[in-house]
Parts: C-alpha cells; structure tokens; sequence
C-alpha cells in the first residue's frame, strides 16, 4: 500500500479577510483546527501544517493535534514558499512517503469522504496527479506522486502548486469536488456560507 502524506498550507496573511481566516468558526470549530481534523481522520501519514503570519494567534488551535507543525518565516513571499517548507517538514518526519496531498484551510466543504476518493483513485489508477475540478477550475486538494516533488520544489510565487498540474494536466486524474469552488478570502464569501 501507498504511503500518503498530507500538507496542509495555513500561512498566509488573511489581508482580503481582514482578520486571520484560519480562526473562522465552522459548526463550532475553527476552519483550520476543521480542515486539521478531517486530514487527520484519514490514513494519511505524516499530516503536516505549515503556518506562518498570524502564528501566534493560530498555533493554539491545533497545539493538540498529531500534526507536525512548520513555522514559515517567508511567509509573505506567497503560497510557493510555504510548499516548500511543507515538503521539508514531510521528509523530516518521515522519509517513505509515495505521495502528498496539498490542502489549504479555506475550503469549508472539504471532506474526509473526497480525500479518501483521491487516495483511492492514486492507489489504483496511478496517475502522477490527482486534482479536483470544481466548474472550469482544476485545483486544490491536489494530490502529487513524489516523482513531481523536485518540480514542486522549484515553485515561485503565489500560486501554490497549480502550474505543476496545469503542466500535467493531460495525465492528472480529476476528481469532482463541486463545492470546491467555495473558500472564504472575504468578509462576504463568509457570509455567503453562513446563509448557505
């Protein structure tokens, strides 16, 4: 059996919310300790969180979780940056890893039952990439087989790990995730959720 592992990619600064996102209240929870718990509840190994601006007030939130936990002081140099760091703290915690997941903790309808279709479709299909498609979007959770981490190690920028699906788009498996097109960067994509 494949050895997964998960990043979870919560450093950014919030600047469109005006307040740290993470901390959002989801059913009673905060968005990152919801989005921490589904990575968990699934068999995915190491689960690993990269945080960064707003550290202070966030890392309380999942202090008590089996999470390895990465500080990213270039944070503000955008999403690739904290890829980076996640990829480090992935192979610092454990060195077999046959694949990753990247999450980011604004996606409120994010689900242990998708991560284990995306797990289940790499343990049989094997494509190199399994991403979501949420409308005419492809995007995150992605997950990569770790022939594509020196790629994602050469990441720049904001973008996250998107070019490296847009570049291998024609082998990634999609898988459908409708509600991904749902994540709260502003004052009123959260109060759009919270009207449902």
């Amino acid at each position: 059996m494949n050895n997964i592992g998960i990043i979870l990619l919560a450093a950014g600064e919030s600047k469109r919310m005006g307040s740290p996102k993470q901390l959002l209240d989801i059913d009673g929870k905060s968005l990152l300790r919801r989005t921490a718990e589904v990575a968990l509840a699934t068999d995915c190994y190491p689960v690993v969180m990269v945080i960064g601006a707003n550290k202070a007030q966030i890392a309380p939130e999942i202090i008590d979780l089996p999470l390895t936990v990465i500080d990213n002081p270039m944070w503000h140099e955008g999403m690739s940056s904290s890829v980076k760091m996640g990829l480090a703290g992935l192979y610092m915690t454990y060195k077999d890893v046959d694949a990753v997941i990247m999450l980011v903790c604004d996606q409120p309808y994010l689900s242990v039952s998708l991560l284990e279709r995306m797990i289940d479709v790499y343990r049989t299909k094997k494509p190199p990439i399994v991403a979501c498609k949420y409308g005419e979007e492809v995007g995150v959770p992605a997950l990569f087989d770790r022939k594509l981490f020196e790629e994602l190690l050469t990441l720049s920028g904001d973008k996250g790990a998107k070019p490296i699906v847009m570049n291998h788009l024609d082998e990634a498996y999609l898988v459908t995730f409708e509600a991904g097109s749902v994540d709260l960067d502003t004052p009123e994509d959260y109060e759009a959720f919270q009207k449902g």
